[in-house]
């Protein structure tokens, strides 16, 4: 059985990916500073409680002791709005978390990375669907950290032969199927549990930012993966890289189509049987009015593809999740706050 070292797997991709490895037969071991994971999401498996930024002498007890055949390297911030406010804070985390995790990772000799990207790298895109070779010009801070630890992958593997790829996330959304594992964030701005708040009355109403973009029913239109599926794009990550499939490589992950705002909200309305009010609010700058991927990549060469992405499944397991836990994990209420 291989042990993967997953760093920030206690977070909500993370946690839902450590679940699905541990079933793929693979034994996960989390090193996570739980600023924002959460013990409960991750059960019995064995945690390192430490950061990446700080805590090296850990970081190399974990890989001595447990040595890992490879690594998936979630840990890092992921708010894009807040990253234009704070970059420093962006900055010095994603990039120096990075860094050290690779230094700590060659010291022994281990060389298979998973790397938790985002299609923050593109920016605002040239065209529609987006490839993997299109320009990348990130737009916020967030987005130039992902794509300067991919530029410091790829150069890792020119000069160590350090192997790794880079999946590149659209909208993850959804929770495990018995809801049983989700998104539980500190300041949550995700269209689909903030508009599941008001469905459930923790809000007077979910605000469509914008209805006058150029699509059919005017509202933007977001390329949505169940984290489901997400975390089996990490599985079979893994295994290309275990194939010993060598080299810096780049997968967008999504589905190829998008839904709507105005899609996301009825259907969460239909399944939650409640019929919130959801008036129309200004456009949010610099949204453009489709972000959807193209993934013949990542299913020919990978052979992945997206089994429970359609709106009813990544609704109806976001909605049982957040009935079933409406306080999020019980080890939020004691988090220090950033």
């Amino acid at each position: 059985m291989k042990k993967i070292l997953v760093t920030g797997g206690a977070g909500y991709i993370g946690s839902l990916t450590v679940d699905s490895l541990k079933k793929s037969g693979f034994e996960p071991i989390i090193f996570d500073n739980l600023e924002s994971g959460h013990r409960e999401a991750i059960k019995d498996y064995k945690l390192y409680v430490g950061d990446l930024c700080k805590d090296i002498p850990l970081l190399e007890k974990a890989l001595k002791e447990e040595k890992p055949q490879g690594v998936i390297h979630f840990a890092g911030h992921i708010e894009a709005g807040e990253s234009v406010e704070k970059p420093q804070k962006y900055f010095f985390n994603n990039l120096l978390c990075s860094l050290n995790l690779l230094k700590v990772m060659m010291k022994y000799k281990i060389s298979n990375l998973v790397f938790s990207s985002s299609a923050a790298v593109y920016g605002e895109p040239k065209k529609i669907p987006i490839d993997e070779e299109d320009p990348q010009f990130p737009i916020n801070p967030y987005g130039e950290t992902k794509l300067m630890v991919e530029r410091i992958l790829q150069s890792y593997d020119k000069a160590y032969c350090f192997s790794s790829i880079a999946l590149r996330y659209f909208n993850a959304c959804g929770a495990a199927l018995d809801g049983s594992l989700g998104e539980a964030h500190p300041h949550e701005d995700h269209i689909i549990p903030v508009a599941i708040l008001a469905a459930l009355g923790k809000r007077k109403e979910f605000r469509i930012n914008g209805n006058d973009y150029p699509t059919p029913d005017g509202s933007c239109i977001r390329d949505y993966i169940h984290v489901l599926d997400l975390a089996q794009a990490h599985i079979v990550a893994l295994k290309s890289l275990f194939a010993k499939k060598a080299g810096f490589r780049a997968y967008n992950v999504g589905t190829g189509k998008g839904y709507s705002n105005i899609e996301i909200v009825k259907m969460i309305k239909k399944v939650s049987g409640v019929d919130f009010p959801s008036p129309f609010g200004p456009k949010r700058e610099g949204d453009p009015a489709r972000l959807i991927a193209k993934v013949d990549k990542i299913k020919k060469e990978l052979g992945w593809q997206a089994k429970y992405s359609d709106l009813k499944t990544i609704i109806e397991s976001a909605w049982k999740w957040h009935q079933s836990h409406p306080q999020g994990y019980k080890s939020s209420k004691n988090k220090k706050k950033s």
